[in-house]
């Protein structure tokens, strides 16, 4: 039903008035306004009376074409929250976003936004940084051109603060110890990593079914050295905050590289750490529920950290002492502490980059280059050590020398020849 058909009936005293306004959707008030009116003016009376003259908050046509102008030739790939801050940031274009928004989806730029799904209950955060870390990565044309490349992120749950992110060919289980090694490195052990059911991080028996915790990948074994609890994902949506982090990184990263003119991976990789995660975290990172962290400072040394994040094979060794990995045979050198090696079982460090090392429980057997050649005592050995010989005792280089008494001809049961001449 029209307004004018409601008023109409109104003045017919088919309905009264307060009917009228409750159908319309006003106040009694407002009626009796519209009632003097339609009375004086008609239906015409009705209108409102701004129409056709212009808002007091109008943006001038200067600043609509220089907002339009830079989008169209400068900013035409970036997402409408990011445009909005380049204008404020470095072109001191003072408006809401709201009225950018609707003016580019206005001007055919932006698609109009998707309907929202259902709703669904967010889960609470970690109270403290380090109790839960996120790992995953996304696939995505970062250069905006034919190149595919994985971005491995680690966030922390309580604060969705970057600690690693770093562009690689594939996700895999060599990149992601890289990965969980740097930030151990840098800020501590923590307590359980959330990540998916890929196959570096869970054995799944049965597509679809769940994990089984027993058998243990590299990464798990890994963590499990270092008492980290890992917790897989059977959603899309158990991973929401990591999820809602790749879609700012994938709305805002490809344009940032071609702003600062990246186009090759190693270039990108030293741009994110020393420039882009900072920014990244000073524009999205929160503040914890409370004050303080959960991580512990690893005890260990580099050398063991080294060692947990390698991948580990088991192999026997065969009767020559040899080690055969990857066609390739390591030698083994004599030790002191077994007359032979030969049947035994060793693991083979693979580390991560690239050298081979082999171990018979705490004992290290040897260091290998990528081809399995020795590595030399120098480049193994940690700040002037000490080197024994076979027998176990050091040489003091300032101890006497023993006293040795030469033999003579007289001594000896074997003929020598006769002196020469002169002598």
């Amino acid at each position: 039903m029209k307004v004018q058909e409601v008023i109409l009936r109104a003045m017919a005293k088919k309905i009264t008035w307060w009917q009228a306004a409750e159908i319309i959707g006003i106040s009694d008030r407002q009626m009796r306004r519209w009632r003097e009116r339609y009375e004086e003016f008609g239906f015409r009376g009705l209108f409102d009376r701004r129409r056709g003259k212009p808002s007091p908050k109008k943006v001038p046509v200067a600043v609509v074409e220089k907002v339009l102008g830079l989008y169209r030739e400068k900013y035409f790939d970036l997402n409408v929250r990011h445009f909005h801050e380049k204008l404020q940031a470095e072109h001191q274009v003072e408006i809401s976003y709201s009225w950018v928004k609707g003016l580019l989806q206005g001007a055919g730029m932006v698609a109009q936004g998707r309907q929202r799904g259902v709703h669904r209950q967010q889960r609470p955060r970690r109270p403290l940084p380090g109790m839960l870390l996120h790992i995953d990565g996304s696939e995505h044309r970062w250069f905006q051109d034919e190149r595919w490349y994985d971005l491995l992120v680690i966030l922390d749950d309580a604060n969705s603060e970057i600690y690693y992110a770093q562009l690689v060919e594939e996700e895999s289980t060599q990149t992601v110890l890289a990965g969980l090694k740097a930030v151990i490195e840098r800020k501590g052990v923590f307590c359980a990593l959330y990540s998916d059911r890929g196959s570096h991080f869970w054995l799944t028996p049965k597509a679809g079914e769940a994990v089984d915790p027993h058998r243990l990948t590299q990464v798990g074994r890994a963590l499990r050295e270092l008492g980290v609890r890992m917790i897989p994902a059977y959603s899309p949506q158990a991973r929401g905050r990591s999820e809602r982090s790749f879609g700012t990184w994938q709305g805002r990263l490809p344009q940032e590289l071609r702003l600062a003119g990246i186009g090759t991976v190693e270039a990108a990789n030293v741009f994110l750490r020393e420039h882009y995660i900072a920014e990244f975290n000073r524009r999205f990172q929160v503040a914890s529920a409370q004050a303080g962290s959960a991580f512990v400072p690893y005890r260990g040394t580099n050398q063991d950290l080294e060692r947990i994040f390698s991948l580990h094979f088991e192999r026997t060794v065969n009767r020559d002492n040899t080690v055969s990995f990857q066609n390739l045979r390591l030698q083994i050198e004599p030790v002191r502490w077994r007359g032979t090696l030969a049947g035994c079982s060793v693991t083979v460090h693979q580390h991560l980059d690239g050298t081979l090392s082999l171990s018979y429980g705490p004992h290290s057997l040897g260091r290998y280059d990528q081809r399995g050649v020795p590595m030399s005592p120098a480049k193994r050995a940690a700040g002037g050590a000490v080197e024994k010989p076979r027998a176990g005792k050091v040489i003091k280089p300032t101890f006497p020398p023993r006293l040795e008494i030469l033999q003579t001809a007289q001594d000896s049961h074997f003929p020598t020849a006769p002196a020469a001449a002169g002598d």
